[in-house]
């Protein structure tokens, strides 16, 4: 991992947050709700600057950024009965600034994918018969199938059953059709394996409600190429498809591990494990660079609109309560719920920094 690809994915991370909090800022400001402080980063001020209004400052800790208003700041000379303090607007008007940032978190992945696809061009994908087996599975809690069957990581599936898998996107979806059919009985299939072809037997378990040969899998593919789009009507259109496709993905995801947490939990990454990630992906090519950006802004925009104390979606939630019941819950309440919630979310934060860190450092250790 060089230092350049760190220093990429720290700037992938710092400019998403920047994109959040200024989602919050603009939309405030562009009420004339009073905003005191615009921050990007946490710790020591490397840098500050006092406007008419609010104050910028860049911090030493790029991972994060606020945006403060008077509303809570015993020093400020505004009076507490200013019209244009944020609690003393109506709840339509706090609801667009507290859901600002979620916004701009997805217009900007949008944006992302647009420039993406004018960048780099739309990917053509050209691919060859078969399934491609990424990783064989071997958690207590998955299917162990596959790796009783002898299947192998970067083995093809040709055939299975009476089904043959011919060169296509849709062989995945295919498979996955015909072992749920299975309804557990073998499915002898013909595997291939660098110049050999073998002839395998799988078993289907069940899993749940399905059943599963515990692999993750992937159409088969030959190569992919690039070409320009062909005006910007085609931009903006292949965009919209990657996006509507990526939102899908991740949502999926979300849904995966909270229907299946004790599996998955292991799976959820802090900071110090995102940025390796990302490093990662910086070494590889641009195209995959832009994708993951627009991917960590969509699952940003995601977190952050549950409704979880410390979270705009648990501003969002006090909001609707005081919608419903004609008047706000008691600020001791809000500011005890929301305390317990940072302070959760800050535990959290430190547990799953120690982890990757620990991960991290064994990966670097190995020979």
């Amino acid at each position: 991992m060089s230092i350049l690809s760190v220093l990429a994915a720290i700037g992938v991370l710092a400019l998403l947050i920047v994109v959040h909090e200024l989602g919050h800022f603009l939309a405030a400001r562009w009420q004339g709700i009073h905003v005191n402080r615009f921050s990007v980063g946490f710790g020591p001020v490397l840098w500050k600057y006092q406007g008419k209004q609010t104050e910028y400052a860049l911090r030493g800790i790029p991972l994060g950024g606020y945006v403060g208003f008077p509303d809570d700041d015993p020093t400020s000379p505004i009076p507490p009965d200013d019209p244009d303090l944020l609690k003393n607007r109506p709840i339509l008007d706090r609801a667009i600034v507290i859901s600002a940032g979620v916004i701009a978190n997805l217009l900007f992945a949008y944006l992302v994918l647009v420039t993406q696809v004018a960048v780099v061009g739309i990917q053509q994908v050209n691919y060859s018969p078969g399934v491609l087996i990424q990783e064989v599975l071997s958690l207590p809690n998955q299917s162990q199938a596959a790796a009783q069957a002898g299947l192998k990581s970067g083995d093809t599936i040709l055939r299975a059953g009476e089904q043959s898998f011919e060169a296509s996107e849709q062989t995945v979806e295919q498979f996955r059709q015909l072992i749920q059919a299975s309804e557990g009985k073998p499915l002898l299939m013909q595997v291939k394996r660098g110049d050999q072809t073998l002839n395998l037997t799988v078993t289907p378990q069940p899993m749940e409600d399905s059943f599963s040969i515990g692999i993750r899998m992937r159409p088969n593919v030959a190569s992919v190429q690039n070409r320009k789009a062909r005006g910007l009507g085609e931009i903006f259109t292949q965009a919209a498809a990657d996006y509507q496709r990526l939102t899908l993905d991740i949502l999926k995801g979300f849904g995966q591990i909270l229907s299946n947490f004790g599996a998955t939990a292991g799976q959820v990454s802090g900071p110090v494990g995102i940025v390796n990630q990302v490093s990662q992906y910086a070494r590889t090519d641009l195209k995959t660079l832009f994708v993951i950006t627009a991917a960590l802004s969509i699952n940003l925009a995601i977190i952050n609109i549950l409704p979880l104390p410390a979270l705009d979606g648990g501003q969002l939630s006090f909001l609707l309560v005081e919608a419903v019941r004609g008047r706000p819950l008691p600020e001791s309440f809000q500011a005890g719920v929301m305390q317990t919630g940072l302070f959760l979310l800050l535990g959290l934060g430190v547990f799953l920094t120690v982890k990757d860190t620990l991960a991290w450092i064994s990966q670097r250790a190995l020979p």
